[in-house]
């Protein structure tokens, strides 16, 4: 999970990286520029480079990145974000206690 705190900051630095890239075409360019004032996701993927996060870890090839966003309120004091405790059972096999076969809110 990603929280983004300064939404104009985000999409002026993907502006800016943007109007620097000088191999990108003019009608891409545009594009480019009217996707990350839209959405946040894109403005994050014009600054992240999903190669980069992963090209040192032994046993991963990189097929394929997308991003994608959603607002949510997140309430740090609820249950279903404390991703890092064991459920109270003290198992933590990643379900939620007492719901068979889904798996829990955040949780692989």
């Amino acid at each position: 999970m990603l929280e983004v705190d300064d939404p104009q900051r985000l999409s002026a630095a993907a502006l800016d990286r943007i109007g620097a890239d000088e191999s990108m075409p003019d009608d891409e360019r545009a594009h480019a520029r009217s996707a990350v004032r839209e959405d946040e996701a894109e403005a994050l993927a014009y600054l992240v480079e999903p190669f980069d996060l992963v090209k040192e870890v032994p046993g991963i090839e990189l097929a394929q990145a997308s991003w994608t966003s959603e607002l949510i309120d997140y309430d740090p004091d609820a249950v279903e974000w404390a991703l890092d405790e064991d459920d109270e059972d003290g198992e933590d096999d990643g379900e939620e206690a007492g719901v068979e076969g889904e798996v829990g809110a955040g949780r692989m």
